[in-house]
């Protein structure tokens, strides 16, 4: 069994004893893992151990907060510049897994393990991505935080200060920065559930804050992504869509925010592209789908469109777009919420000029 599969059970465990799985779900992941060696107290007295991968050693601290660089456990490196090729990541690294990081543009792969030098028989498994640009590794962050649930549903990971964008969740925690992903998994077989959100909280934070400032690149956000207005937008909701955007074969990168003002919610979507001609090829695809009504008065153009399929709850998906130069920008409805007030598309449209108002008023970024 692999590292990631065996901590993802360990953390389906968890959650199940407190909320209740059905049991077939918990038998797709395999069997129980075997138990981790503990490490005994002073295990960190020497400093931790260097990480021996010449191209991500800098990333990794040797000890952060009592937890240190495992000398014990074989540190991995997958791809450009390591030891085993990439096909090697889908057989002993994300099993199964492997075709959504080659999706998105995976080219290395890091895996190593942090201990407790305490002795309490706490673990972190590290695994850093990197994939080909900003776009790819950030929109692997988002799958991983929002996939297709609701960002305002509890058990969504919370936001965590580290690198260009964190996330911190019950013995999970997410770091983005640049080209680079960075997933932690907090291991203790013998913490109680409360236990282990207390004490996995606290490892992981000081870990992925100490791994976050390390790692090279910028922490500016992808175009699309930061267009997107922080008022009103649940935290971490954001989705980020490299290709085939909402349904839309060859729309993107497109980012998509998740808001709320009580009682309404509602998203909205920005796509910025390299200039006019690459705007006017994707706006083609939004004003050419079945049943799009032009829309007067905002932007350059605009368009009403229902997007088909179906949202799979079988909410409705009525967004009005605009461009207005390189950039396009969308209301829709909230998909997950079918039983709740909606915007109307003067709402909609009230929305889309102030937005771009918005814009046009902000000083340029540098």
């Amino acid at each position: 069994m692999t590292p990631l599969r065996s901590l993802v059970l360990l953390v389906a465990v968890v959650v199940c004893g407190s909320t209740g799985c059905d049991k077939s779900e918990e038998q797709t992941r395999g069997a129980a893992p075997p138990p981790v060696a503990s490490a005994k107290p002073g295990a960190c007295a020497g400093g931790g151990a260097p990480v021996p991968d010449a191209v991500s050693s800098s990333f990794f601290p040797p000890s952060v907060g009592g937890y240190c660089v495992d000398a014990q456990v074989e540190v991995r490196t997958y791809g450009e510049q390591g030891k085993l090729d990439m096909e090697a990541v889908c057989t002993t690294a994300f099993d199964g897994e492997c075709a959504v990081y080659n999706q998105f543009g995976l080219k290395r792969l890091v895996s190593l393990r942090y201990i407790d030098g305490a002795g309490t028989g706490s673990t972190a498994d590290v695994y850093l991505s990197r994939f080909a640009d900003a776009v790819g590794a950030y929109a692997m962050f988002t799958k991983r935080v929002v996939a297709d649930g609701d960002p305002a549903d509890p058990a969504t990971p919370k936001p965590l200060e580290a690198g260009g964008a964190g996330a911190l969740g019950t013995g999970r925690a997410y770091v983005w920065k640049d080209k680079y992903l960075v997933e932690l998994q907090y291991n203790n077989e013998q913490e109680t559930p409360e236990a282990l959100a207390s004490s996995s909280a606290k490892a992981l934070s000081a870990l992925g804050a100490a791994i976050g400032a390390k790692l090279a690149g910028s922490t500016a956000l992808p175009p699309a992504v930061a267009a997107l207005p922080e008022h009103s937008r649940i935290a971490n909701g954001v989705q980020l869509l490299a290709k085939d955007a909402l349904g839309i074969a060859g729309l993107g990168p497109l980012a998509v925010g998740f808001y709320l003002e009580p009682p309404l919610r509602y998203r909205l979507a920005a796509l910025v592209a390299a200039d006019d001609a690459k705007a006017m090829e994707a706006w083609k695809l939004l004003k050419g789908r079945p049943g799009a009504l032009p829309v007067g008065g905002v932007g350059d153009e605009a368009v009403a469109v229902t997007l088909t399929p179906p949202a799979p709850n079988g909410g409705h998906r009525d967004y009005v777009f605009t461009r207005k130069g390189p950039v396009i920008v969308g209301v829709g409805d909230e998909e997950i919420v079918t039983d709740g007030p909606r915007l109307s598309k003067e709402d909609k449209v009230a929305r889309l000029k102030s937005w771009l108002a918005s814009r046009s008023a902000a000083p340029p970024k540098r």
